[in-house]
């Protein structure tokens, strides 16, 4: 039996970090999701950063390469108030991206508070709300040892919802294209 791969994707979250890395995979049929895998990569017990970006870069290929995901979707870097992190963070993110591009694959970044927004209706929502709202949506019950890993799979979810919520939906380049379709909506 064929299956119509036009309505299905495979979409790869990532929350990146430099002492743990959150992934998660999820299939798309149609607007069913599906969980695939998610798990962490642990850098912590490396000392040395290029390590742990070699090791970053090298998961997302293993993760790549197992699953074929359409799609990458990842988790921009929050703005904290300690530099070093952010750069800490870009980098993991840059190599994680670097994966993607190596392997000729969209690549969708959101921020963490969109997509707490998507998964539980509040930007401001902790971990374990996120966690415990993925739990009941893909429908899993053993809680990952880290929080990370539901983090990676919320990107994913994430960006999934974004084109649901949009498919169907016209899109327009402008206020006057808006206008120009929209005449009784629009007051003047």
């Amino acid at each position: 039996m064929l299956t119509d791969k036009s309505n299905e994707r495979i979409i790869l979250g990532i929350d990146p970090g430099t002492a743990i890395m959150g992934y998660g995979l999820v299939k798309e049929v149609k607007s069913k999701l599906e969980l695939i895998s998610l798990g962490v990569v642990k850098l912590d017990h490396l000392d040395d950063h290029p390590l742990k970006l070699q090791r970053i870069f090298e998961k997302t290929v293993a993760l790549i390469d197992q699953y074929n995901p359409d799609c990458l979707a990842i988790e921009a870097p929050f703005y904290g108030k300690n530099i070093q992190v952010m750069l800490k963070l870009g980098r993991a993110q840059g190599v994680a991206m670097a994966a993607a591009l190596s392997r000729n694959m969209p690549i969708f970044e959101y921020a963490p508070r969109k997509i707490k927004q998507s998964i539980t209706g509040n930007g401001n929502a902790g971990k374990e709300q996120v966690a415990a709202m993925l739990q009941n949506l893909m429908k899993f019950n053993e809680t990952p040892e880290f929080l990370d890993a539901t983090d990676g799979l919320a990107v994913a979810v994430c960006h999934s919802f974004q084109r649901i919520s949009t498919s169907g939906k016209k899109s327009y380049s402008g206020w006057e294209a808006f206008a120009k379709d929209n005449v009784k909506r629009v007051v003047k």
